[in-house]
């Protein structure tokens, strides 16, 4: 539950909270992992599975052994496209940029009726990721997330998730 570090809970829309309790009514049975789908942005972070993640000077790559998730993130200039175009992707549309020692992420284009979390709290294509990529010591890496969907969430929300080196 991505939202149990939240103080007060996620700020749902009405709907948005409709639909996570039916989700869970329904055992999350429509999960996109449970389906062998690609999973949100949220869940692949959260996800017990390990990823890599590939630098260059114009692209980071994240692949994720989560259904076989490839995320990138560009980082040669270019600026995030309008929603709608290119057409919405599972993972979004990633540009990115640094400031100092922190990887400044944004994201749009994503599909519709995502899932943020395994608990079924929704993503939709209206949504807007930033997040802040930072690597704390040699074995950590912290990111704060935030979301900004005015079609699930009444306000923007952040929250943060370390991770560790796997090595090897």
């Amino acid at each position: 539950d991505i939202g149990s570090g939240v103080s007060g809970g996620l700020p749902f829309q009405p709907s948005a909270l409709a639909l996570k309790k039916q989700r869970m009514a329904d055992n999350m049975k429509d999960n996109p992992d449970a389906h062998c789908l690609p999973m949100g942005n949220m869940q692949l972070y959260t996800h017990p599975q390990p990823r890599k993640i590939i630098q260059t000077p114009s692209i980071v790559v994240i692949l994720y052994e989560g259904n076989a998730g490839i995320r990138q993130i560009y980082t040669d200039g270019r600026p995030l496209p309008p929603n709608g175009e290119p057409q919405p992707w599972w993972y979004g549309y990633s540009v990115g940029k640094w400031d100092g020692d922190t990887l400044l992420v944004e994201t749009n284009n994503l599909k519709d009726d995502g899932w943020l979390d395994v608990r079924g709290s929704p993503l939709t294509d209206q949504a807007r990721i930033t997040e802040r990529f930072r690597r704390v010591s040699f074995g950590r890496l912290e990111i704060d997330i935030t979301i900004d969907d005015p079609k699930a969430y009444t306000k923007p929300f952040t929250v943060r998730v370390n991770q560790q080196i796997l090595a090897d």
